[in-house]
């Protein structure tokens, strides 16, 4: 995404970079799933048949904020 700003302090020149997933049986990478938590019987989230996009995340190198977007389904 070029000439990206900070929508926190104005600055650019955003470092690409991704937030990772490094759990057990995990993809690397973190993912937005559509739609509010839902939790299975053993308490983690119910995932099948919901819309998955990866996450992308730019660092502000001025003020360090973070600006995530999900522009890629996973």
């Amino acid at each position: 995404m070029p000439d990206m700003r900070c929508t926190h302090c104005g600055e650019g020149g955003l470092e690409p970079g991704f937030v990772g997933d490094f759990g057990e049986a995990s993809r690397g990478f973190a993912r937005w799933v559509q739609g509010a938590l839902e939790r299975g019987i053993f308490g983690g989230a119910r995932l099948m048949g919901r819309p998955k996009w990866e996450i992308e995340a730019y660092r502000c190198p001025s003020c360090h904020h973070l600006e995530l977007f999900a522009a890629r389904r996973a």
